[in-house]
């Protein structure tokens, strides 16, 4: 399983740089145009996958900033938004490159930001979950620069597989 988080963290870095290399070529007014999409613009759901990942780093290794709402908009200005998103990536990287098939298995517990209630649950899926949902909300990223006439582009798992990145990594 560790090689396997190991390439998702890889492939998370390669999609949203991917992502973010053709959202660099909105202007302000498309990057904060409301589409309907669940977070509205590209600049809010780009910064709620920010947000979300900050939030899990949190819980697994009590390190970093701490969101409080799933919708706070980190950065309203896409250069810093991209700044921010790069280092988060290596981060995820950094701190998937520390664990241990053991500590995959080990429970943690944490608070989710919308209840008060305590949560327990293995590593491993909820390590899982950050993958996933990174993968579903750039899907919601790619159907807002569609809307928005830009060209469809290819972040499928697939494509990175293919890449010399991903050959010297795996």
């Amino acid at each position: 399983m560790l090689q396997h988080f190991n390439m998702f963290a890889h492939y998370n870095r390669w999609a949203n740089a991917t992502l973010y290399a053709e959202a660099a070529k909105l202007t302000r007014e498309e990057f904060n145009q409301p589409t309907g999409a669940f977070f509205g613009s590209l600049m809010a759901t780009l910064n709620h996958l920010l947000v979300a990942d900050r939030i899990w780093l949190h819980r697994f290794s009590g390190e970093g900033s701490l969101p409080t709402r799933l919708n706070e908009n980190l950065f309203a200005e896409f250069e810093a938004l991209h700044a921010a998103r790069k280092e988060e990536d290596e981060r995820i990287i950094r701190w998937v490159g520390t664990l241990s098939e053991d500590a995959l298995k080990t429970d943690f517990t944490y608070t989710p930001v919308t209840s008060s209630k305590s949560v327990t649950q293995k590593l491993s899926p909820a390590l899982a979950h950050i993958f996933n949902h990174q993968t579903h909300h750039r899907g919601q990223a790619h159907t807002i620069l569609t809307t928005l006439g830009k060209p469809s582009l290819a972040l499928d798992l697939i494509y990175y597989l293919r890449t010399e990145e991903c050959r010297a990594f795996i």
